[in-house]
């Protein structure tokens, strides 16, 4: 990540009391929506590697549980229950977050997918307006949440979890996910364009097939709905 702002969080006591005083990201506080498991628990755990302290989120209390006791990181790492297709649970999440530390610093939009997967003339309402909710409406309104703790402090990072699925379009049965991407890339640029100059930096980062729990649930089901097997499925992502 770039470096770039000032911020006073030095003097922040609560964040003091509890983020590591060594690394890259010492005294720095990160939320990390999905960051009980998969892309999101590595990146978690590589924030607490660094010195910062960590909030992760996830709709599962226990699985939450599980993952800050598995981290290691002590009072460094938090968990608070969030499902993103939720406006008000993502508000709570990032208060949350500035309650138990005394700031939001960065913060990484992994949480996302999609369900109901069809070709365009089948797809359902719900599934499409689901993939909205769960895709660029939560990324939208983490960020803009964020923002207002980051502009008072002048310096702030904004990590979105995007997809190769937002630079093509070859796979049938998931416009709707292609959509979100797509979209989250654009609002990735928008924001950069916007708070750049305020110290706070936005980026995508857009991975390929990556066998997380949830690619392994949720492939072979989208490989079938499109005809293809689950290894044409993962091929696809490297084309």
């Amino acid at each position: 990540m770039s470096g770039g702002g000032t911020t006073n969080i030095e003097d922040t006591e609560p964040v003091l009391a509890v983020t590591g005083e060594h690394g890259a990201l010492g005294k720095r506080v990160a939320v990390v929506t999905g960051g009980t498991r998969g892309i999101g628990r590595g990146i978690a755990e590589a924030f607490l590697a660094q010195g910062a302290a960590v909030v992760v989120s996830g709709k599962s209390a226990d699985k939450g549980q599980q993952a800050v006791d598995e981290m290691g990181g002590g009072d460094r790492v938090s968990f608070v229950a969030c499902d993103v297709r939720d406006q008000r649970q993502i508000d709570h999440l990032v208060d949350e977050t500035a309650k138990l530390y005394g700031s939001v610093d960065i913060l990484v939009n992994n949480a996302g997918g999609t369900d109901g997967w069809a070709l365009v003339h089948e797809l359902s309402d719900d599934a499409w307006q689901n993939a909205l909710n769960w895709n660029i409406n939560a990324v939208f309104w983490a960020s803009r949440r964020a923002l207002g703790y980051m502009l008072d402090r002048g310096w702030g990072r904004i990590i979105n979890i995007s997809s190769v699925e937002g630079k093509q379009a070859n796979k049938p049965a998931v416009s709707h996910y292609i959509t979100n991407k797509h979209a989250i890339n654009g609002f990735t640029k928008a924001v950069a364009h916007e708070y750049g100059p305020r110290g706070i930096t936005c980026n995508a980062i857009c991975p390929g097939a990556v066998e997380t729990d949830l690619m392994k649930e949720a492939g072979p089901v989208v490989a079938e709905q499109a005809g293809i097997t689950y290894e044409q499925f993962l091929d696809n992502y490297a084309q």
